[in-house]
């Protein structure tokens, strides 16, 4: 095999040598023969072209029509593409799916054809990008090259409200970002996530999401981002499950919601939001509550949270586990042991049975199953089974048994007709699912061109705006 390789080498540099001193009216690839290498079995070239590595094979594209129709062969580099660090399968889903860009930058023109070469070329070429993953409870921020956060934070204990657009407000928040990344705002793109947040389809909320993203656009192309690639959370959610449509639950901070999302990641508000008040926060707060109750001690909020992600999980049925032993314990740093029994699963009920913990609203089964109703009747998508999808997302959605719980209810709650089929899908990635579908658009190879925003083009856009925007600053 050394002797093969070696032989191409030098093959393609003898071409190369022969082909520098021809006129430049002659092509290298008027040459049509592989010389020696004639005579061997396709596979067995494919399999030298493996060993001589994505270097060298695109050397030997110029050396002949023949090598180059072999060396660009999708397979061929499918298998380099393979063999780099992010998972192929999230590869083949950004450059399937996500090549065009979202639907606000349809601007960009893309071929139907796809070359993997020229993919593996232009990942190779893909600056690295900051993502910031910006909630009303908790963000999660990191470089794209990275394979997790590199760090998180209390958003609203330490920056408020960002919700609220207001510029002084954002600015210290990416600002602080960037300084505990300890990087230059002007060094790569970012990309942020957008909450979900004034979820309903008035004017007045369209009107506050818009200026809560311009505002943004405008904090960062003021500190002097070379580009900006905003996405709504939701939707970043469902890219991490390497999906483009569905029903997103999110159990965010506060509250909890339920997000239609279809058409390459279009939030159909039109459709209709589910909000429901069971978020994080009331889960902790009821489990606090509940170890009141027996008289178990502890020093803060935090640790009853430590306890909620280590012990709780939720019933598949909650009559029969009532008469279960369910008994467990858990160590918290500093703190010591704590036991917990009924309360592992009587603290996530009140997601299905919120008049368990005194509140008057839907269970969350029952939101979702409103949603998929009016998306249903919408008719918005000629595939009627596009809603039948759900992906959770948020930190307690990763609590056990909730995907397998909630299919469940939605299978005993709604027709069969539409009940067929219904697929829950955990958070493929955790409490980090938005980052992680923010990473996998920072990496599809048209990137800068499909996703991202100059300031240039922000000017153009909101010419108008910008003036009003920074006259109310």
């Amino acid at each position: 095999m050394e002797a093969l390789l070696r032989k191409v080498r030098g093959s393609v540099l003898s071409r190369f040598g022969s082909t520098s001193g021809r006129s430049s009216s002659e092509s290298p690839a008027d040459h049509l023969s592989m010389g020696a290498f004639d005579q061997l079995p396709i596979d067995v070239l494919v399999q030298i072209l493996r060993c001589l590595g994505p270097k060298e094979v695109a050397r030997t594209c110029l050396v002949c029509k023949s090598w180059k129709l072999l060396a660009s062969d999708n397979r061929l580099w499918i298998f380099f593409l393979q063999n780099r660090k992010e998972p192929w399968d999230s590869v083949l889903f950004s450059e399937t799916h996500l090549r065009l860009g979202s639907p606000s930058m349809m601007y960009f023109d893309q071929s139907p054809q796809l070359s993997f070469m020229n993919i593996y070329a232009m990942r190779a070429t893909i600056p690295g990008s900051v993502i910031i993953d910006g909630g009303s409870g908790y963000c999660k921020y990191g470089w794209s090259k990275y394979y997790s956060p590199s760090g998180r934070c209390a958003t609203f204990l330490e920056f408020g409200n960002i919700e609220s657009p207001m510029y002084s407000r954002l600015r210290h928040f990416f600002s602080t970002i960037y300084s505990r990344m300890q990087v230059k705002a002007s060094s790569q793109p970012i990309i942020i996530s957008i909450p979900i947040c004034h979820s309903e389809d008035t004017e007045s909320a369209r009107a506050s999401r818009r200026q809560l993203r311009e505002t943004i656009y405008a904090v960062l192309f003021d500190m002097n981002v070379p580009a900006v690639c905003a996405i709504d959370q939701a939707v970043l959610a469902l890219y991490a499950a390497k999906r483009t449509s569905g029903i997103v639950v999110n159990i965010g901070f506060h509250a909890t919601s339920i997000v239609p999302t279809v058409l390459r990641g279009k939030v159909m508000r039109e459709v209709g939001v589910e909000i429901v008040g069971q978020g994080a926060l009331k889960l902790t707060g009821f489990l606090r509550e509940l170890m009141q109750q027996r008289n178990i001690s502890f020093e803060s909020l935090y640790t009853v949270r430590t306890i909620k992600e280590k012990l709780c999980y939720v019933a598949s049925d909650y009559e029969a586990e009532l008469c279960k032993d369910t008994q467990a314990s858990c160590e918290v740093a500093s703190e010591g042991w704590f036991t917990l029994s009924k309360e592992r699963f009587q603290t996530t009920e009140i997601l299905f049975q919120p008049h368990i913990g005194g509140m008057r609203a839907m269970g969350l089964h029952q939101a979702v199953a409103l949603c998929m109703d009016h998306c249903f009747e919408a008719e918005v998508a000629s595939d009627d089974g596009w809603f039948k999808t759900v992906v959770l997302a948020g930190g307690s959605s990763c609590l056990p048994g909730l995907p397998e719980r909630l299919e469940k209810e939605l299978y005993k709650l709604l027709p069969p007709s539409m009940a067929d089929g219904i697929k829950v899908i955990p958070p493929p990635y955790g409490t980090d699912s938005a980052w992680f579908g923010a990473k996998i658009v920072s990496n599809v190879s048209t990137f800068s061109e499909a996703w991202c925003m100059t300031k240039k083009q922000f000017r153009q856009k909101f010419r108008r705006k910008v003036t009003s925007l920074i006259g109310s600053w």
